[in-house]
């Protein structure tokens, strides 16, 4: 069943996530500048209160010097600046050692006694103002933002920095913490932030309550740590994601940038500064559309970008062709519109009001959602989209429409995540909710270039081949959750024999290695030879040397198929069928025992 020392060493050093490109050098990140800020911040604060105390100590001390007081012989003395000072440290600090190094004379006690009077109101009001200091926000402030930096410091694992933990930077961190990757959070709301400690993530996530258009609080959160491999910017805010997107492009050249926009203005400005923007809008517009034309296809795109955890969706039924009502004309409502109307779809548009396009086919009906309905002429239409931003405004259309129009084609928006439970009762055929498509495709970003270019792929290559995928994935892995991962030969030399003899096929590689004559759980989506993409190559496939292969399958097959490549008996037993020993003492036992005639190199050892 392979080496699982060698695997371990395999997955520990082989397969290290690194920036791209040369590793930078590290940016001073201002953690000295915090420690400065805390420290004056104290000295501020504690500064009249110091001088208070000192004062009264310094008059404390002076009046126990002027005062004359007498000896054991009843002689005049006055004590000494050493003496007053030693009296005056235990009598201040109320530990009170009597009175020396003489008995006090009824001056020095009256003057004693004052003192002690002075001497509380002064540390009364020291340490009232300490306790003030403590329970001040910009204090605690200062003194969270030093720990979540020494925490980003000491960071050792490559981690992507989260600009904004929303609906989307809350599913994404459950998706990163699942795959085993590091993060660190930055969002405006403290609560986000004490959410971090409340979740059961595997790692600890250091989080920070701070504005992530404010450069130093980017770097603080580690933009100039060279473990930094990217930044995910998904505010709520276009100008901050923006801002975020800018930051990071001059503080930090070369580090993969992904961030959400809901306007074309900001999308453009974005990626003038090199970032991957993601309209939840525009995608869910292009998936729409995918749906209309290919269920097929638009089902294979749903498993390949799922969540981590998440099973193979459920087919759609294919939708009769036709005319589709979009019902509320804001952001969403015209993206979908115009996605819709450029493959060749009619639209009829009605909206309560709203909205501020000036688009003169939209229907404006101020009326009840029945009104609404009988305006746009669901009886006729094919499909029906509740667009609004409110889920109670949409809900309420469904319901409409279903009336209007029993058999109709329903999609609405869903635009907060404690309304799950009433869209699924509600047994909408299609949910739109923003942030799991915006987690969706920044996932598949994440993942690796090939499979961008292979989802690219889908749209073109017809519903027929994407039914024919996906039976060779339930095949193979069943209905279960997928894992798609990268292999790439080069990183396996033990293979390099095996591939240079031009007999390398990949039906071969893709054996199970407890019963070759099973296939492995995992189906080779697309092999890169260069600069060329085979997409989903058959099992009669001959590999070749430094080829990259791009597999979907279970998370076990993905073992197996690291095992094959670090372990010599198995990839022995699942190239050519030989067993042969696993550890070294047995291999080399075993070819002391091989004969000695020529004929005999064939011959099948035993596997330990």
């Amino acid at each position: 069943m392979g080496n699982p020392l060698l695997l371990f060493w395999y997955r520990l050093f082989g397969r290290e996530i690194v920036p791209a490109g040369p590793v930078p050098q590290e940016q001073q990140m201002p953690t000295a500048a915090q420690a400065s800020a805390t420290v004056f911040l104290v000295l501020r604060r504690m500064r009249a209160p110091l001088i208070v105390l000192i004062t009264i100590f310094a008059v404390s001390v002076l009046g126990l010097m002027v005062i004359p007081g007498l000896d054991d012989d009843g002689d005049p003395y006055r004590m000494g600046l050493l003496d007053a000072f030693y009296v005056m440290s235990y009598t201040a600090t109320t530990i009170g050692f009597g009175e020396i190094p003489h008995p006090f004379t009824e001056a020095q006690r009256a003057w004693v006694t004052v003192v002690i009077y002075l001497s509380v109101v002064g540390w009364a009001y020291a340490l009232g103002t300490l306790f003030g200091l403590l329970q001040d926000r910009d204090f605690r402030h200062a003194l969270t933002t030093q720990r979540f930096v020494r925490k980003v410091r000491r960071m050792g694992e490559p981690f992507l920095l989260v600009a904004g933990h929303g609906q989307t930077g809350q599913l994404l961190g459950d998706s990163l913490d699942v795959l085993g990757r590091r993060f660190v959070v930055l969002d405006t709301s403290s609560e986000r932030i004490a959410d971090l400690d409340r979740d059961a993530y595997h790692s600890d996530v250091p989080g920070l309550a701070a504005d992530p258009a404010d450069p130093g609080n980017l770097l603080a959160a580690g933009l100039g740590h060279t473990r930094c491999v990217g930044v995910l910017a998904l505010t709520d805010d276009d100008e901050a994601n923006l801002a975020v997107t800018m930051a990071a492009s001059i503080l930090r050249p070369g580090v993969p940038v992904v961030a959400r926009a809901f306007t074309a203005r900001s999308a453009e400005r974005m990626r003038a500064f090199g970032a991957t923007v993601i309209n939840p809008f525009d995608a869910f517009g292009d998936h729409l559309r995918l749906a209309v034309q290919a269920p097929a296809s638009y089902q294979l795109r749903q498993w390949l970008t799922s969540l981590p955890g998440e099973p193979m969706p459920p087919r759609r039924a294919p939708l009769r062709p036709g005319r589709w009502v979009v019902c509320g004309y804001g952001r969403f409502g015209q993206e979908v519109t115009a996605d819709l109307r450029a493959s060749g779809v009619e639209v009829t548009v009605v909206d309560a009001g709203t909205t501020t396009s000036p688009d003169l086919d939209v229907q404006v009906v101020d009326g009840t959602e029945a009104e609404m309905m009988a305006a746009a002429d669901v009886a006729t239409a094919a499909g029906v989209i509740a667009a609004n931003d409110d889920d109670v405004a949409n809900l309420a259309l469904v319901a409409a429409a279903r009336r209007a129009h029993p058999g109709v084609f329903v999609v609405a928006r869903q635009n907060r995540r404690p309304d799950e439970a009433l869209f699924d009762a509600a047994a909408i055929d299609l949910v739109l909710v923003p942030p799991e498509v915006t987690a969706h495709e920044v996932l598949a970003h994440l993942g690796s270039d090939v499979l961008l270019r292979f989802l690219q792929q889908i749209p073109a290559r017809g519903d027929a081949w994407a039914e024919r995928l996906l039976a060779r994935l339930v095949a193979r892995g069943g209905r279960r959750a997928l894992t798609i991962w990268q292999l790439d030969l080069a990183a396996a030399p033990s293979l390099l024999p095996w591939l240079s003899s031009g007999e390398a096929r990949l039906g071969d590689l893709l054996r199970d290695p407890r019963d070759r004559d099973h296939p492995l759980a995992a189906v080779a989506l697309m092999v890169v030879r260069g600069a060329r993409d085979v997409c989903t190559p058959d099992d009669d496939f001959v590999l070749a040397p430094g080829d990259s292969l791009l597999l979907a399958g279970r998370a076990g097959a993905r073992q197996d198929l690291e095992n094959i490549a670090v372990d010599e008996a198995t990839r022995e037993y699942v190239v050519h069928g030989r067993e042969v020993p696993s550890g070294w003492f047995w291999r080399r036992l075993a070819r002391r025992r091989r004969p000695a005639s020529p004929g005999a190199e064939g011959e099948e050892l035993v596997r330990r």
